[in-house]
C-alpha cells in the first residue's frame, strides 16, 4: 500500500512538472533586468484596457496585391500583432503572399511558428527540409485549393512554377512568428560573417563568398 501511494505521489509530481513550462518567446530574445522601471519590452505587447477596445484593434486589410517587382519576384504582406493589435496573446497571425511568374519565396524559417499555406491562384512548388542528420526534402506541387503545412523552425520555400501570377495565404501559430531568410542571414548579416569561415563552411572559394556578400 505504501509503495502504491509513493508511486501515485511521484506520478502526480511528474505530471505537475511536465505541465509546467516557460512561455514561448514572442521576439528573438528578452533580456532580464532587475529594475522594472527600465523595462522596454515584455514577452509580447502591453495590453490596452479591454473597455477601450474597438473594432479597428482587430482588423487589417490585405485585399491589394503586394509589389512583386523585386529580385525574388514575390511579396509577403504579414498580418501579425504589429498590424492587428488585437492578436496580442492569441498565438496566431497570417500572411498574404503574391508571386510573379516564376517568382519565389526563398528558403527561410519561422523560429516561432508552424505555417499552414493555402493556394488561391496559380501553381506553386513548395517544400521543407527536415533537421540534421537526414536533411530530407519533403516537397509537393500545389494547385488552387491545395493546402500544405510547414513545421515550426524548418527551412521551407515556395516557388511559382506557372506562367501567371500566383496567390497564397498562410496562417501561422504565433502573433509574431519571425522570419529568417537563409541567404540574407548568412551572406547579408551586419556586420558580415568572416568570408574565410563561410568559404570553409560552404566549401566555396572565398572570392565567391565575397561576391555573394556584396549582393546582400
Amino acid at each position: 500500500m505504501k509503495s502504491f501511494l509513493l508511486a501515485f505521489v511521484l506520478l502526480g509530481l511528474a505530471s505537475s512538472f511536465a505541465s509546467a513550462f516557460d512561455p514561448s518567446p514572442l521576439q528573438d530574445f528578452c533580456v532580464a533586468i532587475d529594475e522594472p522601471k527600465n523595462a522596454v519590452f515584455v514577452n509580447g505587447k502591453f495590453c490596452k484596457d479591454p473597455k477601450l477596445a474597438k473594432a479597428g484593434d482587430f482588423y487589417f486589410s490585405v485585399k491589394m496585391p503586394g509589389d512583386t517587382n523585386n529580385p525574388v519576384g514575390s511579396n509577403v504582406s504579414a498580418v501579425n500583432v504589429d498590424k492587428i493589435p488585437g492578436l496580442n496573446t492569441l498565438g496566431i497571425s497570417a500572411a498574404r503572399i503574391d508571386f510573379a511568374p516564376y517568382g519565389q519565396n526563398p528558403p527561410h524559417t519561422h523560429p516561432r511558428a508552424t505555417e499552414i499555406l493555402v493556394v488561391l491562384e496559380g501553381t506553386l512548388l513548395v517544400g521543407f527540409v527536415t533537421s540534421n542528420p537526414n536533411n530530407t526534402l519533403i516537397s509537393k506541387v500545389l494547385n488552387k485549393g491545395d493546402v500544405f503545412v510547414f513545421p515550426i523552425g524548418l527551412v521551407h520555400f515556395q516557388f511559382n512554377i506557372g506562367k501567371t501570377n500566383a496567390l497564397a495565404f498562410a496562417g501561422l501559430s504565433s502573433q509574431n512568428p519571425g522570419v529568417i531568410t537563409i541567404a540574407d542571414a548568412v551572406f547579408g548579416s551586419n556586420p558580415p560573417i568572416n568570408p574565410d569561415f563561410l568559404a570553409k563552411a560552404f566549401m566555396l572559394d572565398v572570392k565567391v563568398v565575397k561576391d555573394l556578400q556584396a549582393k546582400f
